[in-house]
């Protein structure tokens, strides 16, 4: 799977979201993905991981095999900034 592939399935799934995704290996089966969205606002990291998941579907199944997830809302992004900034 091609890293444009992986961050169009999770765009499609959560629209609006800052979606980065990094092939670890250089083979197509072993990403890291950072996802910043307002629709993770209020919700679990349980929950925000299923709706990675629900987004990446059966792709799990058959082309990736190793998955790292990075999720925040906008919210928390923000404050992660406000904190950078902070110690500069």
């Amino acid at each position: 799977m091609q890293v444009v592939e992986l961050v169009e399935m999770i765009e499609s799934a959560i629209p609006h979201a800052k979606v980065r995704a990094v092939d670890l290996q250089g083979g197509g089966d072993h990403f890291e993905v950072s996802v910043v969205s307002e629709q993770f606002e209020g919700r679990s990291l349980i929950e925000r991981h299923r709706m990675i998941y629900t987004a990446v579907g059966e792709a799990m199944q058959r082309e990736i095999h190793a998955l790292t997830i990075r999720v925040m809302s906008r919210h928390e992004e923000q404050a992660l900034a406000r904190r950078a900034a902070a110690r500069e």
